[in-house]
């Protein structure tokens, strides 16, 4: 059998936890943040553990991660 292909972006953007979980940057912190309020910003820092069904779909796109 031939490998599986894993998507280049997901692999940019996505990585797992110690406890298994997909975790993701915070979307919406690139650029316009003059119109964005203090408190969306400070809660975007860092990363965040993606949701069950978004999760599932992260791993269709990177088979190795499972």
């Amino acid at each position: 059998m031939p490998k599986m292909k894993t998507k280049s972006g997901a692999k940019k953007r996505f990585s797992r936890t110690g406890s298994g979980k997909i975790k993701a940057a915070v979307a919406h912190k690139r650029h316009r943040l003059i119109s964005k309020p203090q408190k969306m910003k400070r809660k975007a820092r860092g990363t965040t553990v993606l949701r069950s069904g978004d999760a599932g779909l992260v791993l269709v796109y990177m088979p190795y991660l499972r």
